[in-house]
Order: structure tokens, then sequence, then C-alpha cells
């Protein structure tokens, strides 16, 4: 561990909590549908939109109107990108004529990046067509990276609203966050990755011929535009096979920080769009605090666990009176170091974005155990865009009833009651997680000729591949430890593994913003328990942890803890 790594760690820390103010401010005026800088521009574009489409901006939604329409919406789009993938190869754009996709793997990519996932059980260049990774996939960033936001809009709108039986319109809100943050915010990131660097373009792959008279194939494509969107839509699905660790998409320092920050921008830009939306500032600001709480302890962790040389490298220095190295370097690119590639991994798997510089794979099992973790958390420090939010709000509303409990109050939550069916809403949401996770990763490991057949390693960190690409398919995050290869059973279980965690954990989460939307609001009494406190924002902390982490504490100590334990006494996997 270094100076300039905790400097590092400190000006991430410092340039994303400047940013929290201004986006939080911009999110939530346009998503009230309050006037912005951009309407002269876009106003006339959105109405048009609207036209064409038939959609009635002023009719409301109730929450299961706003669930069918979302279900519908990402059905289709799940369809559509399917068939391009199968047909690419009559399809346009395919300079390197690549044949359509297989059905399995056709199938779970669709589920993939429909859930805004992107799990990528294949090598991206040599798979996909131009049109297949712009026209079906780079789309797809947009759309589930809209749908996240407008739910979790959806929810904090039910908040602030009273007596109410619908809660927004989900064609205006997915229209307007679509046209007004995230194509906006990719044009602009897209131009700044293009200056560092990053090619963008339509050419067939270079021919280069070698010093030592070989030939080698250097891919290329339309990067810096799939690159924006699959960072600020915390999608991280890669370009390249390589993903944030090729040099075409991650070439420079500056690209590295950009990327960094954009994945985290939006979503902890919502949680002060949420003090704004509720008329309670300092309760957003806690949330982000117990956001920021939780990922600096992450980072901590593995950056100490990957700091450490490896015990055997150590132990044998020791022996032969050699300085051991500064770290565990295996899985990292030089040019990022230890440092850079332990903030990388911690934010993205705080975030539901399963962009990489580093390979998990490689990691020490203690500095694994941070990444897997993170996701088993509910993808809730920052998140995703919009899912993190709905996802905290949810631990919100149960630290909210444990509070209530505790001092024999009705739980209250800024004016709201919280009741029966708004426990039963958030603790279905809690329970359904686990249970799909833990569920197939059983079924796999019984499995030895399916499930462990396409392991690259035994034992426990056999067992934490296998843990970790569920967990990360429902968590929606799409990193991988790497050492698991795809077979028909992998495509089939992890798409529903991920579609079970995006949609089926959306619902019981509009069911709540519906239910929440009706109620009266009650002034606070000296009885209130304070959301805006940092007594909350602990609070909230240890449920998240309690909740999250020890659900899948026996999991983890057949994993990467047992790895950890068996490797101090010399045991490798």
């Amino acid at each position: 561990m270094s100076a300039n790594g905790w400097l590092q760690f400190a000006l991430f820390s410092v340039v994303l909590l400047l940013t929290v103010r201004p986006v939080g401010i911009y999110l939530a005026r346009v998503l009230e549908g309050q006037r912005t800088w951009l309407d002269p521009l876009l106003r006339p574009i959105e109405r048009l939109i609207y036209k064409i489409c038939g959609v009635k901006a002023d009719h409301e939604m109730n929450w299961r109107e706003y669930a069918f329409a979302m279900l519908g919406f990402s059905a289709a789009s799940l369809v559509l990108t399917y068939i391009i993938e199968r047909a690419q190869a009559l399809l346009p754009w395919n300079p390197q004529h690549l044949a359509g996709v297989g059905a399995d793997l056709a199938w779970n990519t669709a589920a993939s990046f429909t859930t805004n996932t992107n799990w990528q059980f294949y090598t991206p260049e040599s798979t996909m067509s131009y049109l297949t990774e712009m026209a079906g996939l780079a789309t797809h960033n947009f759309f589930s990276a809209a749908v996240g936001i407008v739910v979790a809009i959806a929810l904090v709108r039910s908040i602030k609203r009273t007596v109410s039986r619908t809660i927004g319109n989900f064609w205006v809100d997915t229209t307007r966050t679509l046209l007004y943050i995230l194509l906006p915010g990719s044009l602009i990131y897209a131009l700044l990755l293009v200056a560092q660097g990053v090619p963008q373009n339509l050419h067939a792959y270079t021919i280069a011929h070698t010093l030592e008279g070989q030939t080698q194939t250097i891919a290329q494509g339309p990067v810096a535009s799939q690159e924006a969107i699959k960072m600020l839509g915390t999608n991280g699905g890669g370009f390249f096979n390589a993903n944030s660790a090729h040099p075409f998409e991650n070439p420079t320092p500056f690209s590295n920080f950009l990327q960094l920050l954009s994945i985290f921008i939006i979503p902890a830009g919502l949680t002060y769009a949420l003090g704004r939306m509720t008329g309670s500032p300092g309760h957003g600001w806690a949330v982000f605090a117990a956001m920021y709480i939780l990922f600096a302890a992450g980072f901590t962790t593995l950056y100490w666990a990957e700091a450490h040389p490896h015990p055997l490298i150590h132990g044998a220095a020791q022996k032969a009176t050699l300085t051991a190295p500064g770290g565990n370097m295996e899985g990292k690119e030089v040019r990022n170091g230890i440092a850079e590639t332990a903030l990388f991994a911690t934010i993205t798997t705080d975030a539901s974005c399963g962009a990489v510089n580093g390979m998990h794979d490689s990691f020490t099992p203690l500095g694994g155990l941070v990444p897997l973790t993170n996701i088993m958390l509910g993808e809730v420090i920052f998140g995703g865009v919009g899912s993190g939010l709905y996802g905290m709000l949810i631990f919100v509303v149960q630290a909210v009833f444990i509070a209530g409990l505790m001092v024999g109050r009705t739980p209250e939550y800024l004016g709201k009651k919280i009741e029966a069916y708004d426990v039963k809403m958030s603790m279905l949401y809690v329970l359904i997680f686990p249970l799909v996770i833990l569920s197939l990763t059983a079924i796999m490991v019984l499995l030895p000729n399916v499930g462990l057949g396409t392991t690259t390693n035994s034992g426990p960190h056999g067992l934490s591949e296998v843990l970790y690409a569920f967990t990360s398919g429902a968590g929606n995050n799409g990193s991988a430890f790497a050492g698991l290869g795809p077979n028909w059973w992998y495509n089939i279980t992890i798409g529903w593994d991920m579609l079970i965690g995006r949609f089926l954990m959306m619902l019981p989460v509009l069911a709540l913003a519906g239910n929440l939307a009706q109620k009266k609001s009650i002034p606070p009494s000296p009885g209130t328990f304070p959301v805006n406190t940092p007594l909350f924002a602990v609070l909230l902390v240890g449920v998240v942890l309690i909740l999250g982490a020890l659900t899948f504490f026996p999991a983890l100590s057949l994993g990467p803890i047992l790895e950890h334990l068996q490797l101090k006494s010399g045991q490798l996997y």
C-alpha cells in the first residue's frame, strides 16, 4: 500500500463528492418534468416521439400498468436482440463475415444486455458484428439503464405523493431519461474517449505484419460509443475480450479515471435527487454516506489484500534471503498497477458494472472475496443506475422497520407509515436474491459433468468461480472470475438467473411504490426516527451488512475464506 494509491482514492472521492449535488439537481429536474437547459433543443424531439409512438404524456399509470409497460418493453427488446444475433451473418456491417450466434449463446447474451448485466460468455471481437454491437447491444445499454432509473424514480415519486393511485408514466419517464440524460452524457463522453485514443470507426480489422514475419489481426470498430454508455449506464460489457484492460478501451490514466467516475456519477447523483424530490436533502446525504462507507471499506480491504505479496512467494523469498515482491501483480496490467486495479474492481462490483481492468480470478482469496461480497450485498453500494437506489431504499424500509420495533412505535418513513404490506414487499425483494443464487449454485456443483466440467480450478476456488457466476448474473453485474468456461447449461441457467435478478425483483419495488403513493402523509412527532442523521446512516450500513453479507456467509466460508486458510498452509488450487 502506497501514498500514491491512497492519493488516487482521495482524489476520486473528492471529485465524486463535487459532482453529487449538480448532477442530482439535473436528474431531479429532468425526471420531474421541469425545464432544463436542453429543452429548446430536445423538447420538440420529445413531443415528436410521443406523437409517433402514440404516447399520451399526461396519462398517469398505477403500479401494475407501469410494471406491464416495463416488462413488455424489455421483452420486445430482448426478442429483437436475439433475432439480430442469430441473423447477423445475413445483415450488413459485418466486414469480418462473422457467423450467426448460436441459439443458447444468443439467448444468454440477449437476456444479459436486457437486464443491464452484460455478462459475456463469448469473445466480442470474434463473435459479434458491428451491427450486432450497435443495434443489438449498445442500444440495450441505453434501454436497460433507462429502465433502472425510471423504476427508482417511480419509487421516489411514490414517497413524495399522497393519496395517489398513480406513480407516473413509464413511456414518458423512459423517453426523458434517454433524451436528456443518457444520450447527451454518452455523446460528450464518447468524444472525450476518442480524444484519448479510443477507436470509433466501421473499418475491417487491420492485418499487421510483425518483425518476426508473422501476421497479427488488430481488432477495432465503434468502440468509443459503446464504451461511453457501457460505463455511464453501469452496463460493463466490453467491445474487446480484455474489457477495460485493453488499451483500445482504456488507453490512458485519464481515460481510466473518467471510466471510474462515470460509473458512480449517476448512482451518486440519484441520492441527491432522492433528497430533493422528497423534500429532505439530509436524507439523500445520509443514504449517500451509507453507500460511501461501504465503498471505502471494500476498497481498503481489497487494496490491503492485493498490496501484500503471495504468501508462498513471500515465504520462499524469506528462505532465500531475497526481497519479496511488493504485492500480487498476477492478472493486473502493469500500466494500471495494484491501487488502480483495486479501485476499479471495487467500483465496478459496487455499481453493477461488469467492466474490469484486471482479472478477478487472479486476486488473492481475500481480494476476490471483496468483489463477490459487494455483489452479494445487493449491488446497493451506489449500485447500478437506478437499481442501486431502489435496492438501497428497500434496505431503508427495513432499517426504519427495525428502528420502529426497537422503540415500540409504528415505523414511519418521510411521513409515510410502514405497515405489513410494505415490509412483506421489501422482504420479498431481499429473499429472491439469495434464493436464486444459492439454489442454482448448489444444482450446478452437484452436477460434476455439467457444472464443474468447465471450471479451471478445483476445491474452494472452483466453488468460488461457480458462485461468482450466479451472483454476478442475479446481481446484474456481469463481471466474472473468468475461470468458468461456457456450455449449454450455463448459458441457459445464467440467462434465467439474470432475468429473475432483474425483473422478478423489480415487481416488489413497484408494488411497494404503488402502496406508498396511496398513503396519507403524517407530520413528524417526537417519537419519529429521523432518517437524515449520521445515526441513521450507521443503522442503514448495519442492516445492509446483516441482511446481505450474513445470508451468504456459509457459502463464502466454503469458497474464498476456506481458500485463504488453506493457502496459508501451502495448499493451492
